[in-house]
């Protein structure tokens, strides 16, 4: 192996362990039990399954190859403590087992990565997208005839400052997006209060823009639709349509950002069949986004740390020796 190649390797290792540790440490908060009831085989704890699924998505693998691959990673066994690697069918029997509640409880642990005090974001922009059941190819559901359905709508807020998700919501309808924003506002504000609320014109409404003003006590921009000599209704879209707020607004291209790299890094299709499961691998998606912008944010924070540190001692290092040159200079 050519040392490149063997610093790829490492760097992939280290990589791995660090997603591990951070989301063993969000794990380890959930209220769940290490085992499922007293009558367990006790081999493997909830925790050690629940990473194991969430760094089955980091790596955006099916069962099968995400088993062969972990069965040769030394350092991530050790990590989780794990004298025997679980069958692929362990962890897909405890995806369908565990409860939805619990994945909710480990999304809203995340954001306590990034928030340390009740202080509100600036900016929260909304936007919705559709993540594909990719369980059976388009193909054969035209020979059959059973034609599956396409996609599961997906709305999500986003801290437009510190790129998290703060809040998502999915259905198994295509329901309109106002229908999404009256329940994902109550959810976000409830999770991380917001000083301002962007959103596209799909969202324009004057009940949406009463719920941020009056009940959430927030700002509302979202750009009015409408058509040549239409009377724009409203007292809020009347205020849209007169005085809007472009710098602001220009921030909601961010939730756009956040829905493509959910999509090329974690994947845009769902894997399994039932509606109640999809559902767990939407909020799976979600809560490896938040780690692995976690993760970023911490190698970005200490390689500039080192970089100021590094500047200051050159700087340090100059002003050290300009007595020293101009004694030199005198001298001469």
């Amino acid at each position: 192996m050519s040392p490149k190649s063997k610093e790829t390797t490492k760097r992939l290792a280290s990589r791995n362990i660090r997603f591990i540790r951070a989301a063993f440490s969000i794990v380890k908060r959930i209220r769940i039990t290490p085992y499922s009831n007293k009558y367990s085989k006790k081999i493997y704890t909830q925790y050690q399954l629940l990473v194991l699924i969430l760094f089955k998505d980091y790596r955006n693998q099916h069962y099968r190859d995400f088993i062969e691959d972990v069965e040769d990673m030394g350092l991530v066994q050790e990590e989780l403590d794990l004298s025997i690697v679980p069958h692929f069918t362990t962890l897909q029997k405890f995806f369908c087992r565990i409860k939805t509640l619990y994945l909710r409880y480990a999304f809203r642990k995340t954001l306590n990565l990034f928030y340390c005090n009740d202080d509100p974001i600036p900016i929260t922009a909304i936007d919705s997208s559709g993540f594909t059941s990719g369980y059976s190819s388009h193909y054969y559901s035209v020979r059959t005839g059973k034609i599956r359905k396409h996609f599961l709508k997906t709305s999500i807020s986003v801290d437009t400052d510190q790129q998290v998700i703060t809040g998502f919501i999915a259905s198994k309808s295509r329901v309109h997006d106002t229908r999404h924003a009256h329940r994902l506002l109550r959810q976000c504000h409830k999770i991380r209060r917001s000083d301002c609320y962007v959103m596209d014109r799909g969202y324009d409404s004057e009940a949406i823009h009463r719920q941020i003003r009056e009940d959430l006590h927030a700002d509302s921009i979202i750009p009015i639709r409408s058509w040549k000599n239409e009377v724009v209704g409203g007292t809020y879209r009347q205020e849209m349509a007169t005085e809007f707020d472009e710098d602001r607004y220009r921030r909601r291209q961010l939730v756009e950002n956040k829905f493509s790299v959910l999509k090329r890094k974690f994947g845009g299709d769902l894997k399994a069949r039932k509606f109640i499961v999809q559902m767990k691998e939407i909020a799976n998606k979600m809560i490896v986004c938040n780690i692995h912008r976690f993760l970023q944010f911490l190698v970005t924070e200490v390689f500039y740390r080192a970089l100021i540190f590094e500047n200051h001692r050159t700087l340090f290092l100059v002003l050290v020796r300009i007595p020293t040159l101009h004694a030199k200079v005198d001298a001469e």
